[in-house]
């Protein structure tokens, strides 16, 4: 089983989901559905969002099986989002996929940024895997300068990748190898000394993501 860790920064806490966490988590989906909506992994052939307990216990049930670790964050004692790692592997792959959401209110403060740096250094340092990534909708310009700020390499795009708001989506894949920030990222989105030009997305991918797959 994974045990999900504490971790915090700057006023921002990152900690272990837990049932309790239903209530607070239901009320911000509900007062963000229209700016959550557009980036909301949905399941082929179901037009309801799944019950956020439920949610929480395929989470909770995914870490005792050591294929994923889902936190919640908080700001100034608020529940305000969720950073969660999937699809973890370790062995000969070690890698892990980082996806987030934060409420609107709350956006654009740097909170994101620190809570997804927190949690790739302790994939790092506290799970030894080797590799995260970050995948991402060409249209959401707010994650794509997430990414950009903790020096992530751009990867390739991924056609139709994810369901994503009632359709395959395609995404734009993010990397970064514990080789490549021996310091954490943590450090370099403090310091500012993230190279961001690796995020950059080259023309002819920007052109293949803006033309449909015929």
């Amino acid at each position: 089983m994974i045990f999900v860790p504490s971790l915090n920064h700057g006023g921002v806490f990152v900690r272990s989901i837990r049932a309790r966490d239903a209530r607070p988590l239901r009320a911000l989906l509900k007062n963000n559905r229209s700016w959550l909506q557009q980036w909301e992994a949905t399941i082929p052939g179901y037009s309801e969002f799944p019950p956020v307990g439920d949610i929480i216990r395929s989470l909770l049930r995914l870490a005792k099986q050591n294929q994923a670790a889902p936190f919640i964050i908080e700001h100034d004692g608020e529940v305000v989002g969720q950073v969660t790692v999937s699809g973890l592997s370790f062995g000969s792959l070690s890698s892990g996929s980082i996806g987030y959401w934060i409420s609107q209110d709350r956006a654009g403060k740097g909170i994101t940024p620190t809570a997804v740096a927190l949690v790739a250094d302790w994939c790092f340092t506290g799970l030894g895997i080797h590799r995260v990534e970050i995948c991402i909708r060409p249209e959401n310009v707010s994650s794509l300068r997430i990414v950009r700020k903790l020096g992530m390499r751009y990867e390739g795009l991924r056609r139709r990748y994810i369901h994503i708001d009632g359709d395959w989506r395609d995404h734009f894949c993010f990397a970064v190898t514990i080789d490549e920030a021996p310091g954490g990222l943590l450090a370099r989105l403090t310091r500012g000394t993230a190279d961001e030009s690796l995020a950059d997305v080259p023309e002819a991918d920007q052109i293949a993501a803006r033309t449909p797959i015929r």
